[in-house]
Order: structure tokens, then sequence, then C-alpha cells
């Protein structure tokens, strides 16, 4: 994912926009000043905006921001950039895919092997698939990385690797706008009490499937 685009889609994702911008700004070492006279206006309209005095900023402000933090940075010979993709290149996804065609939960539920923990009427379709790493999605992807994680539609089934009791995935998931159709465990120790509780307060099924991520890959590919 292209630096910039995660820049904004944090920023325009978020509850406290001007704020978050604040955090990118600074993480760039740039002060308001210089900030401002790239941008041609008054040091106290970033200031606005980054206190909350001004509303969110629209996406074309956002647009010249991101460009700008970025723009000063390779002027100064780009190293903050270099520094923060580098950051950024961690990769919890292992497959995505999309279905030619929606999938019931049962269905797809069926052809994965998996079983469903909690109790739910689940009538959400299932139009695609994200199979991913549970450690490094926690730990690196924020919330515009879960743009990137639903692909083409949210209504789709989140599979979780490398997972022990499950409960950071559900937390994670009950915590942002986004949810999934389904989520599914691959071979848990255990799975969490507060994970099924969550999961059955979000209305999403949570599921369980012993077979490999080679196996499901191969399954889900099948597919159309």
């Amino acid at each position: 994912m292209e630096l910039r685009e995660k820049i904004a889609g944090e920023i325009v994702l978020s509850s406290k926009p001007g704020a978050t911008m604040r955090k990118w700004r600074e993480m760039f070492g740039i002060s308001q000043q210089e900030l401002a006279r790239y941008l041609g206006m008054s040091s106290s309209v970033i200031s606005d905006y980054e206190s909350g005095r001004r509303k969110s900023p629209g996406v074309g402000t956002v647009r010249k921001f991101v460009n700008a933090l970025i723009e000063i940075d390779e002027a100064k010979g780009g190293e903050k950039v270099k520094q923060l993709s580098s950051t950024y290149g961690e990769e919890a996804i292992l497959d995505m895919g999309e279905f030619p065609y929606q999938i019931s939960v049962e269905d797809f539920m069926d052809l994965i092997d998996a079983k469903i923990t909690n109790e739910g009427e689940f009538k959400r379709q299932i139009y695609g698939y994200t199979i991913l790493d549970s450690l490094k999605a926690i730990l690196h992807y924020s919330s515009f990385d879960y743009l990137r994680v639903y692909g083409w539609s949210i209504d789709r089934a989140l599979i979780f690797t490398g997972v022990y009791y499950g409960r950071s995935p559900m937390v994670a998931i009950r915590a942002h706008p986004l949810k999934p159709s389904a989520v599914v465990y691959v071979s848990p120790r255990k799975v969490d009490e507060l994970a099924i509780k969550l999961a059955t307060i979000e209305d999403i099924p949570l599921a369980v499937t012993e077979l490999d991520v080679k196996e499901i890959k191969k399954r889900l590919r099948e597919i159309g």
C-alpha cells in the first residue's frame, strides 16, 4: 500500500481527524509554520484543524495535506518517507479472493469444514475472503489497513491463522466500524469465551476449522 493512501485513509476514518493530522505532521518532523508556508495558508488554519476548532477536513484538504508532508520530506532527502514506507511494509494478508456469486454462511462453513461456535441467524451473504496472519494483523494494521483487508466488499469472511484463544481479533473487529460477514479461526488452541460473546453481540458467526491454510486456499479458489 502506498504511504500517501495509508495516511489519507487513517485521517478520513479517524474519529478525531485533526489529532490524526497532527500525529502525522509531527511524525514527519514538520512544524505548523513550515506546513502552512508550503500550502500557502496561515499557520492558524493548521492549528484550527488539529485542535478540532474547524470542521473535519474534506477529501481535497486531506489530499493536499498528505501531498505536502510527502513533498516537504522528499525535498529534504526523503528519509522519513523511506522509514515509514519500510515500517508499514509488514504483510499480514496471506491470501484473498472474490467470489463470482454470493455464498451463504452455512455453505461457506461446509466448504472449509468449519463449525460455528456462537448462535445467531447470520443472514449476511459472503462475497469473498481474506486469510490473515493474526499476530501481524493486530500489531501492524491501522484502520485504513482494514480497508485493504476487506478488498472489494465487506461482505466477506476473515480467516485468521496463528490464533491461540482468539480474543484479540474479535476485540479489533468489535472496535472497527467495518464488520465482516463471518470470522474463522484456523486451528486455535481454544476459543476464548469473550471472543464468542463479542461475535454474538456483533451478530457475526465465529467458526473454527482444523484444515490447514493450504487446503483452505485450494477449496476457496475452486469456487466459480
